[in-house]
């Protein structure tokens, strides 16, 4: 790399994107959170004073200073465009890609990357706000590209597919989204399961992994069938099993009470050679149990916030401040570090070869 590259971090949260963009060797030289737990848990973990716990608008005004900066890059609340959420174009958290361009348009980056759920990027639904997002970014100089990753892809276990708006200024490229999808392609690593990768923390409840979520599982009285043992809603809550023999299904923000995905802890150490899940749905599909709303077996057990930490591909000695539901909520809002990195990765090389 030709020099050291700088960026300002946006609605940075804990700081997941930052680990990756840093390890890509970007230097943060701002950043700025909301909320008061993730901003101490930036700080925790950053050098000091680059983070302002503040909202975005209030800021605007100190980013002038950070003119000429090499990248802005952030995941902006995505609540408003989740197909989990109201979806609802009015939101206020909606309107914060646009928040986004904003400083954008002050700080004039060489480059900006904004990671977002999959629906913005190809849902018809949002296409009016991706074209005003596109067209926004245009006239501010950049060209711009949505490109939609599957995390699994890139050293992450777990099925999280987002977009990844990158934008290049002054860029005359062609063949631009060819280009860059092929430095994307070039960082791609394949995730190991979910097995392999808890396997070394150990069982919860000891000192490596302790037992964050006590949160029972219960059985849904109505249980709602799928051909997967591991898609269905057989359990109360929203939290699902894991299959650990495969990648886990997206960490939601709303873990830390029964939203909290879980796993079969006998079958995760060897202790058991089925998951009692898989028993447990192919008896309710073939009629020989039949469903009753009592606790289930004390082998399903919620996944620890070690458990969720490392899922997250977050550096294992990572510290999260807040309550347990707070941190949670953390590592569930974050764009996972090895999937920033690797989009970081991808955009300094296009850079760098635009230097030549």
């Amino acid at each position: 790399m030709s020099k050291e590259f700088t960026a300002v971090s946006l609605f940075t949260g804990a700081g997941g994107m930052d680990v990756g963009f840093e390890r890509a060797g970007i230097k943060v030289v701002f950043a700025n959170e909301l909320m008061k737990e993730a901003a101490q848990t930036y700080n925790a973990n950053h050098p000091a004073g680059v983070m302002v716990n503040d909202d975005v608008n209030n800021v605007m005004d100190q980013l002038s200073q950070f003119e000429g900066v090499d990248l802005v890059f952030g995941g902006p609340p995505c609540q408003g465009f989740s197909v989990a959420g109201k979806m609802d174009p009015d939101d206020d958290r909606s309107k914060l890609i646009f928040t986004f361009l904003d400083v954008v348009e002050r700080v004039k980056p060489r480059a900006f990357v904004m990671e977002n759920v999959k629906a913005l990027g190809i849902l018809e639904k949002w296409e009016p706000v991706r074209r005003k997002y596109l067209e926004r970014a245009a006239a501010l100089g950049y060209n711009c590209t949505p490109f939609i990753l599957n995390a699994t892809e890139f050293n992450v276990s777990q099925k999280r597919e987002r977009v990844f708006f990158i934008g290049i200024r002054g860029n005359g490229d062609p063949f631009f989204e060819y280009n860059m999808s092929n430095l994307l392609e070039d960082q791609k690593k394949k995730a190991p399961i979910v097995r392999d990768l808890l396997a070394s923390l150990g069982k919860a409840g000891t000192d490596m992994n302790p037992n964050t979520c006590t949160a029972k599982i219960t059985f849904a009285t109505h249980p709602i069938m799928r051909k997967s043992p591991y898609a269905g809603m057989y359990f109360n809550g929203q939290g699902r099993p894991i299959n650990i023999d495969d990648y886990a299904n997206t960490l939601p923000a709303s873990m830390g009470g029964n939203k909290t995905p879980f796993v079969d802890e006998e079958y995760l150490y060897g202790d058991a050679s089925e998951d009692w899940v898989v028993a447990y749905h192919k008896g309710l599909m073939d009629g020989t149990i039949v469903p009753e709303f009592e606790e289930a077996p004390s082998r399903l057990r919620r996944l620890t916030i070690k458990e969720a930490v490392r899922i997250q591909t977050f550096p294992d000695d990572y510290v999260f401040c807040g309550n347990k539901g707070r941190i949670y909520t953390q590592i569930g809002n974050a764009v996972p570090c090895n999937m920033a990195e690797a989009v970081a990765k991808a955009v300094v090389r296009y850079l760098d070869g635009q230097n030549q």
